[in-house]
């Protein structure tokens, strides 16, 4: 097995709640070493991090080991469900209320106003 294969195994199997089901697959091209990580969509959150911090840093982390075995090393985490769980949030900040959820809001000052 590889530096850079047992490398990733370590970590990610450190990181998830399932280690068995992490499984590395590496392939060598022209453009260098491929990872590509399959592990429990349970999972999933654990790996990639808030905002994607995590796998960057996995990713980063790769790239030194690769540097160090003069090889580029990549690294793809496989999702079986395509990546889009949450919802789409708005994107200028503002929440969506509609009047029903405000209850019992004054509105009196509107009254007067001249637009």
């Amino acid at each position: 097995m590889e530096a850079d294969k047992q490398f990733l195994e370590m970590i990610v199997k450190n990181i998830v709640s399932n280690p068995e089901d992490v499984n590395v697959e590496r392939t060598v091209d022209e453009m260098g070493v491929l990872l590509t990580l399959k592990i429990n969509p349970a999972d999933m959150g654990y790996v990639i991090g808030r905002k994607g911090q995590t796998a960057q840093a996995i990713r980063t982390l790769l790239k030194i080991v690769g540097a160090k075995n003069n090889s580029r090393v990549n690294l793809k985490i496989f999702d079986p469900e395509g990546g889009a769980r949450r919802s789409p949030r708005p994107s200028d900040g503002a929440q969506n209320t509609h009047s029903s959820d405000l209850g019992d809001v004054d509105t009196s000052a509107l009254d007067d106003l001249k637009i």
